[in-house]
């Protein structure tokens, strides 16, 4: 429809200017460019004076170009029909090869329309709607960010704060709507919803917006994101301050069509939108921008000596950058003395369509203009995409008149404070990568995104009566019309709402369900959710994975799974044949070769060592294989390998024995205390009856499991189950009662003698509450729940209403153990028999080269024997004639010794004859 509409539009004024065509040609270097500006607006006055002072600077800057560019700007005047009507008069009257603008979205689809016939090239830098693609109108270059380009940055700040709701607010044109389904898609990237979508018209008054503010007033998300022109904008913020949403609680974000103006904006204005984030271009700051803004400064006042001064805006830097670039593309296919217009030949009826002639210069034109790649004032300057590159943003905080920035997203390192080259890790953007914000109210303190609001109504709690009344039940109070709830659950609930860490006003709305706790009635109640009846539905609600298709569950707050009751049985197994039941016949087979063959290697240990074990009788060398003596007794066992090889024996024996004792005694305990029903199975196998709870869910499960429909019973009450379990299912009662643990637990906590559970057989999520899809609350009462789970509170709450908290109370796993195979025991008895063969060659080798050491012993001692004798012959000889020579010697001492006395005696003689002459004498003498 609405491209029907722009053919019909466009017939029309093509009829209109037909009588206005002629065939003037371009004359000398000039070359004609159209610009269609809204004149009237803050972005038009800022263009117009940008481009302007880009002609007169390129041109001062290349007076050698051989060609120049003569604009004709024209004003849209905000009006569609006004802009494509423009663009015909410069097609046809003045011969334009480039079209620059036009400056709304909705503008720019009817003149590219034009310049696709045409083959002029339509360069817009301010029409950023994504919904104008270059695919559908190929000559369309948008010198300007899509604004698409903007969405992933608003989805990480939204992110870096957690809010889970965003309200979008936008005007109800091209511009407005063709940003959405980008965001949306950005949005549900990071699980956020949007809940509403808030639409106003760019005619819509003052009583209309007040109107549309009370309504978003009305609802919880307090995240809105706003996208509109400047005007539009203006009202809006101005109107929020006066119903008080500019206060404490509130987010606001504005996309860049309102921020990369925001300095030009009225100060008041700016005022309103105090506390208010937003996403703005980034252009980096050089001496040559400084230069041209206090020049732009000036010439915006000789153009518009009546407005009061504006500051120089993204869109005036887009505006001269793009002159730029078509100046000089304009320069590189100029060929003179050519046609501008090819015209085709104009038949006697026809329109202004049929003779509206194609550009020579257009398809090569566009191609060099999509070449051309340069540092310009806003940057690097690209348009070979068709569209500039997407830069940089900042992310932006108002305050008071100002703003100042808090941070910067690029889409290689996502939100940080300051740019860098490094490669952030986006997957954990928080708020610590951006500066502090001044909110809404003057407050610091980051909100949540959402309140109950005051004047709304109160949270709607649905409850129901459950099938065990301990967990609830409610009742309406006939005099005030009030629902009162009771039970495990909505105490859970309530203490939940208490851990808030805000007010949280609810009150109890009893569904009517006709008393039908069945499975059709939990799924209707927890349908009401999704049907919004409901802001949340407590109770013993299962979690299922087809619930969560349309509602999403807390936390749960009990223990999960299916398990059975089963009655226990008081029979012992007394058949002899129990004890040799932990073994199978392998490994009793196995154990037995084990201890024969280390018997026999211990005895021929012991019989290659030929100690005195080996030369004992048959009865002793057995009692050695069956009783032995590991330290001490070394009658038993004497040699060193035979020790080692009975260390390792025993080292097995004793797992050996302790695993058949384990499984002996678990044999005999389990048989005492279960029955033969030990799992769904066994239940099913045995075709015995099996009992559930009306209204749960385990009938459908039961089914799947391939259960016989005929072999199912149900019952309303504990007490017919009880009768049932104690009758047997061959009386007419049940085998098992199958239900959800929590359940179980009830029922074992009044019958818990001669009753046991098994299980859980069955995995499922627990009890929950269903809250709509992405509920703001589900965050926090699923983290007031975990701390309730995790602490005493719940410990208490069970205690209350008889609700068993311990973790399986009272469950036995009813399986027989498994006998033990030769498998289990692999690695020790290889190590045994490894140790045991290894010892055994061992000794043989140690016995074999013994015994070749004594044979070789007794060759040689053969060997020596008569050489020993003649040396015994020799060594007589010897010895005799020594006995010769020694009485020889003695004999010739024995005379010198006489002769030596002889000699002694005769100097005594001559001696004592000498003094007896001489004594004489002197003895005479005396006597005289």
């Amino acid at each position: 429809m609405e491209r029907a509409a722009q053919t019909i539009l466009l017939l029309i004024l093509f009829t209109h200017f037909g009588a206005a065509q002629n065939a003037a040609k371009t004359g000398g270097g000039e070359f004609p460019v159209g610009v269609i500006l809204d004149l009237g607006t803050l972005v038009g006055k800022i263009a117009r004076t940008s481009i302007q002072m880009a002609l007169e600077d390129f041109y001062a800057a290349h007076k050698n170009y051989n060609t120049k560019l003569v604009l004709h700007i024209r004003d849209s005047r905000s009006n569609n029909v006004q802009a494509a009507s423009a663009a015909l008069d410069l097609l046809n009257n003045h011969n334009v090869q480039v079209i620059i603008g036009p400056q709304k979205s909705s503008q720019a689809s009817f003149v590219s329309d034009l310049g696709n016939k045409t083959q002029v090239p339509v360069i817009s830098f301010t029409a950023t709607s994504p919904s104008i693609s270059s695919v559908s109108l190929p000559y369309f270059v948008r010198a300007t960010l899509s604004d698409s380009a903007q969405v992933n940055g608003i989805a990480s700040l939204i992110k870096a704060y957690g809010w889970r709701q965003v309200v979008p607010i936008y005007e109800d044109t091209d511009y407005g709507k063709g940003i959405i389904p980008y965001l949306i898609d950005a949005l549900q990237e990071i699980d956020t919803r949007v809940p509403y979508r808030s639409v106003i018209p760019l005619s819509a008054s003052s009583e209309q917006i007040t109107l549309e503010l009370y309504k978003l007033m009305t609802m919880q998300t307090r995240v809105f994101l706003v996208h509109m022109s400047s005007a539009l904008a203006s009202k809006v913020f101005t109107k929020a301050k006066e119903v008080g949403m500019m206060n404490k609680g509130f987010v606001w974000i504005m996309t860049d069509g309102i921020t990369n103006i925001i300095d030009s904006l009225n100060s008041s204005v700016v005022e309103a939108m105090d506390g208010a984030l937003g996403i703005k271009f980034y252009v980096p700051k050089s001496e040559e921008l400084d230069r041209f803004t206090v020049k732009w400064n000036r010439n915006f006042q000789k153009d518009n000596p009546n407005d009061p001064p504006l500051k120089l805006s993204i869109f005036g830097l887009w505006g001269y950058d793009t002159i730029w670039a078509v100046a000089q593309a304009v320069e590189t296919v100029w060929i003179n003395n050519r046609t501008s217009f090819q015209k085709p030949a104009v038949p006697r009826i026809s329109t202004s369509m049929d003779i509206l002639g194609t550009s020579a210069y257009g398809p090569e034109l566009l191609k060099t203009i999509l070449q051309n790649k340069f540092r310009g004032l806003s940057g690097y300057f690209d348009l070979s995409d068709r569209q500039l590159q997407v830069s940089t943003f900042q992310i932006i905080n108002v305050i008071g008149k100002e703003w100042r920035k808090i941070g910067f997203w690029t889409s290689e390192n996502e939100i940080s404070q300051q740019l860098n080259h490094g490669k952030a890790d986006y997957r954990n953007q928080s708020i610590s990568d951006l500066n502090s914000v001044i909110w809404p109210g003057k407050s610091t303190e980051i909100p949540r995104g959402w309140e109950i609001p005051v004047s709304g109504k109160k949270l709607q709690v649905g409850v129901h009566r459950s099938m065990c009344p301990e967990f609830m039940t409610n009742e309406k109070n006939p005099i005030t019309g009030t629902t009162k709830a009771s039970g495990f659950s909505v105490d859970i609930f309530e203490e939940a709402v208490k851990r808030l860490p805000y007010a949280l006003p609810y009150e109890y709305v009893a569904f009517d369900d006709n008393n039908d706790t069945g499975r059709s009635g939990y799924n209707d109640f927890v349908y009401q959710v999704y049907l919004k009846k409901y802001d949340i539905a407590i109770g013993d609600i299962t979690i299922s994975s087809n619930r969560t298709s349309y509602v999403d569950f807390t936390l749960p707050y009990t223990e999960s799974g299916v398990a059975m009751v089963v009655p226990l049985r008081n029979s012992s197994n007394k058949k002899p044949s129990i004890l040799l039941q932990p073994l199978k016949r392998d490994l009793w087979f196995s154990s037995s070769l084990l201890v024969i063959y280390t018997g026999v290697v211990v005895w021929l240990l012991e019989f290659l060592g030929s100690k005195t074990n080996a030369r004992r009788p048959t009865a002793g060398k057995l009692g050695i294989t069956a009783f032995f003596s590991l330290f001490g007794d070394k009658d038993r066992v004497e040699r060193v390998l035979s020790r080692i090889v009975l260390i390792v024996w025993v080292f097995c024996f004793l797992l050996l024995g302790s695993a058949y004792t384990a499984n002996l005694t678990t044999m005999l305990t389990i048989q005492q205390l279960t029955s033969n029903v030990t799992d769904f199975h066994a239940l099913q196998k045995s075709g015995e009856h099996g009992g559930y709870r009306n209204g749960s869910y385990v009938a459908d499960l039961l089914e799947q499991l391939g259960f016989d429909k005929s072999k199912i019973k149900s019952y309303n009450s504990r007490y017919e189950i009880e009768i049932a379990l104690s009758m047997g299912s061959k009386n007419g009662g049940i085998a098992a009662y199958v239900h959800e643990v929590p359940y179980l637990k009830l029922f074992l906590a009044e019958h818990s003698q001669g009753y046991t559970m098994v299980g859980p057989l069955y995995k499922t999520a627990g009890f929950g509450f269903a809250l709509p899809k992405g509920s703001p609350l589900l965050g926090d009462i699923s983290k007031a729940i975990l701390d309730i789970v995790e602490g005493e509170t719940i410990i208490q709450i069970g205690n209350k209403w008889s609700v068993p908290h311990e973790k399986y109370s009272n469950v036995l796993r009813a399986s027989v153990p498994d006998q033990l195979t030769t498998d289990r025991f692999k690695a020790p008895f290889m190590l045994s028999v490894v140790v045991s063969t290894s010892a055994l060659l061992i000794a043989v080798i140690i016995y074999l080269h013994e015994k070749k050491n004594k044979l070789m012993t007794n060759i040689q001692g053969d060997q020596n024997k008569d050489g020993i004798e003649v040396n015994y012959k020799t060594q007589d000889g010897n010895k005799r004639g020594r006995i010769e020579e020694n009485d020889q010697l003695e004999a010739g001492r024995d005379q010198n010794d006489q002769k030596q006395e002889e000699t002694s005696s005769a100097v005594i003689y001559r001696s004592e004859k000498i003094l007896t002459s001489r004594v004489i004498p002197i003895s005479s003498s005396a006597c005289y």
